[in-house]
């Protein structure tokens, strides 16, 4: 039997993942937060899909020992990588985050062209394309691995001549193909949504 008021376990590989603890903090204030940012091991992207299972593991079996009723993968490496094993193994849910992003860029996008920035894993996963076009088959997804961005959020070069120059080269092939949605893959990417909207 679940403890419906056990904390929820979320994990990322370092501080990106706030922006989901965040997310939930606001959208269900009532709920309790263990957050565990592997950032001795960031980046995941770069990692191979073994790896990024066994880090997975390692941190599901350290949140457990913390009696969660729930675990999210903020990672959308991890989550793309492994959530399907993971959730199997486990007896409590085990929720990733790529589905919510998939859904958001579907019913905002009016073009049904959509670019998909990430991690090198993630965005080589095309599980953020396999999904939407499940849920929209005509539409187009482009993707753009971006691995310079998390090194930089981890540094704190949000806002930084370094940071604009590599946001506009990674963009610049994106804006090629005329999206008019851009799924931010990646939840250290949000902590430079001012930069990419730029």
């Amino acid at each position: 039997m679940i403890d419906k008021n056990a904390p929820v376990g979320v994990f990322d590989s370092g501080v990106g993942g706030l922006t989901v603890a965040r997310e939930i903090m606001r959208q269900l204030p009532d709920e309790r937060i263990i957050y565990f940012g592997d950032t001795a091991r960031v980046p995941y992207g770069s990692k191979s899909r073994d790896t990024v299972l066994r880090y997975s593991r390692q941190i599901i079996r350290f949140l457990r020992t913390k009696e969660v009723k729930a675990i999210v993968i903020a990672c959308n490496t991890a989550t793309a990588l492994t959530l399907d094993t993971v959730a199997a193994e486990s007896d409590i849910p085990v929720i990733g985050v790529i589905n919510a992003g998939a859904r958001a860029a579907v019913d905002a996008t009016r073009n049904g062209r959509i670019g998909v920035i990430g991690t090198e894993a993630t965005v080589g996963s095309g599980i953020y394309t396999e999904v939407m076009k499940k849920m929209k088959p005509g539409i187009q997804v482009f993707g753009k691995s971006c691995p310079l961005f998390c090194p930089l959020v981890e540094e704190g070069w949000l806002h930084d001549p370094v940071t604009d120059e590599i946001a506009s080269r990674y963009l610049s092939v994106l804006k090629e193909k005329y999206i008019d949605t851009l799924v931010m893959g990646c939840t250290h990417y949000p902590l430079l949504r001012s930069t990419l909207r730029r």
